[in-house]
Parts: structure tokens; sequence; C-alpha cells
């Protein structure tokens, strides 16, 4: 079964045809990275407008791609929810004006879901129950995950998102757009010891996050308390570099504590992670190690399904499609 994907929840259109919900015929995406670099951050009308101009080259690059013809499609598949809306509508529309037009079955994605279901193009035999943290740019959640397609949220961020924070910093230090790559890559060569930033595990055994407390201490560190930091020599290269490194080890030791107090109290089988900050080389190794330590298999998606992408879009579609989860084309967007 041939399932075309379309994703369009944010700042990347993207398009891929999936084949069984296993392999991957053929995957686009286009990134806007460089729209938005100037703003520091994805600027809704100008992600929509992108959106608007390339969805139709996206889709039928997807198709070149993958040497088939558009009547050769067996099924729709679309992220609905969530995402900023205006860009969700332009995914949506493209998608039911091609099920419309094909005559064949269209299944509404949630985006988070997805993300999740990225570790199953790669991985066989995942057990469940497991948990799922889904961490990005505009999410940060842990989901207790009965199957591949059945996942039910334990706790979610109540202020910034990781990637958010990351993104906010990565501005704060001078360092640009998008903050997470550059952040993993200069604090390699930082110490992470070098910043004691605090860390908002909240209340006992809380599974939500916080970050807006970890950016804020940051700024005052960076720029002094009352932000007014009369030191005008320019800060080293390597004292920014302990700042990213001790910022980003402040994130993860949350991330990865919480991620496994969740294993713990829900007997899981495996912890699955998905999104963009995912592909963090820190937040990887450490999950890594935890892994090994207390016996718990942990599964990391390629970097390549880390970052939005339709190819886990088409992928889930196919197991929801087995299980009788079809959409009519009433769906709407939400954001």
């Amino acid at each position: 079964m041939l399932i075309l994907g379309i994703e369009t929840s944010c700042d990347e259109t993207s398009a891929a045809i999936v084949k069984d919900g296993k392999e991957i015929v053929s995957s686009i995406i286009l990134s806007q990275d460089t729209l938005h670099r100037h703003f520091g951050g994805v600027v809704p009308e100008i992600a929509c407008r992108a959106h608007l101009e390339s969805i139709i080259g996206i889709i039928n690059n997807a198709l070149v791609d993958a040497n088939i013809q558009l009547n050769e499609i067996d099924a729709i598949a679309v992220v609905n929810t969530p995402g900023l809306i205006g860009a969700l509508l332009i995914g949506v529309t493209a998608a039911k004006t091609l099920s419309m037009a094909l005559d064949v079955p269209i299944i509404a994605i949630n985006h988070l879901h997805a993300h999740i279901y990225a570790n199953n193009l790669e991985y066989e035999d995942i057990q469940y129950p497991a948990i799922s943290l889904v961490v990005s740019g505009g999410h940060t959640i842990l989901f207790l995950s009965e199957s591949e397609t059945k996942h039910i949220p334990l706790g979610w961020t109540i202020d910034d998102a990781a990637g958010e924070a990351f993104d906010k910093v990565s501005k704060i230090l001078g360092l640009g757009y998008p903050g997470g790559p550059v952040i993993d890559r200069l604090a390699r060569q930082g110490n992470q010891r070098a910043v004691t930033f605090p860390r908002a595990y909240l209340e006992k055994d809380s599974l939500d996050f916080s970050f807006s407390g970890l950016k804020t201490a940051v700024l005052y560190h960076y720029r002094g308390q009352d932000l007014k930091n009369n030191d005008t020599t320019t800060p080293s290269d390597q004292k920014i570099a302990d700042i990213a490194a001790s910022f980003q080890e402040a994130v993860v030791d949350v991330l990865v504590e919480k991620t496994f107090l969740a294993s713990r109290m829900y007997n899981a089988r495996g912890v699955l992670t998905g999104g963009g900050v995912a592909a963090n080389s820190r937040l990887r190794q450490r999950l890594k190690d935890k892994s090994m330590e207390l016996s718990v298999p942990v599964y990391c998606p390629s970097i390549r399904l880390c970052t939005d992408n339709a190819a886990m879009v088409a992928g889930l579609a196919y197991k929801m499609y087995e299980e009788g989860d079809v959409s009519g084309l009433d769906f709407e967007a939400i954001p």
C-alpha cells in the first residue's frame, strides 16, 4: 500500500511516499530556516506563504523521486494538529483536494504521534507499553504509548518548550537561529559544569516541564542581574562555549530524569524519542547511558527523521488505516 504523506505544521514543507508503513520510497523536505533566521524564530505569515508557494512542487518531487504516478497512490495522510493554523490549513487543503480528485481515503494525523512513529520506521519489535518523549521547538511532552497508534499524555511543558529555550538562549549568546544545532556543536568545546544553572523538577514525581526560568538564568548570568552589564569586553569563545554546555546539560538532566521517572511509574518496556531536540547529541548519549544502566531499551530515530518530515506521517497513517481509523473530508486543522 502506497501512502502519500504531507507535513506543513510549522516551517518545513514535506511530502513523502511510504509503502506498507515501513519502506520510505521517497521523502522531500524543504526547510525555511533561511527565511526565518533574520527574525530569530518562525514568523507564521512568512511560513504560510512559503508553504503555499512550494507545496505543489514538493508533492510532485516526492512522486518523481518515487518513480510513481499520482494515480498509483492508495491513500493520503496529512498532519492536521498541532501546529500553526495557517500552515496546517495549507497542507490539509492540498490533501483533501488530492483525496477527492483521486477518490482515495484520507487520514488526519497528530503531528506529535507521528514523531513517535518515526521510531517504527527504523526499529523492529518495539515493545509496549513505552514512554515516549517528544521534544521540539514547540513541544516538550511525555506520553504513555500503549501501541503504535495509542498515546496518552502524561506531562508537558508549562511554559517554554525545550527547543524554544535553545533558540532563545542562542539569541542571548549571539549564536544565531536555529539555536539547537549551534548550541549542540559549541557545547562539545565547553565545560558543562562551568556554570550551575537551575533544574526545574517541579513538585515530587511531576512529569511536567519548565524551561523559562533556566532561560532567564542564562540571560542574567550573561548580561548581569540588572541586564546592564557594564563590562564592555567581548566574552571569550571559551566562556560562550561553557555557558552553552552548562545550559544544555541543565536541559538534558531534566529531560532524562523525567523520562525515566515516567518509565518506572508506568512499568514501561522501553523509551521512544522524537522531535527536533531528539537530534541533540548530548541528549542521545545520556539516554543511551541511562538505558545501559537500567537495562531499559531506548529508541532514537536517525537525525533525518527527528525533524519534521512527511515519512513519519505516511507511516503512522498506514497503521491507522489498518485499524479502520480513516477520516472524512470534514476534519479540521486544529492549532
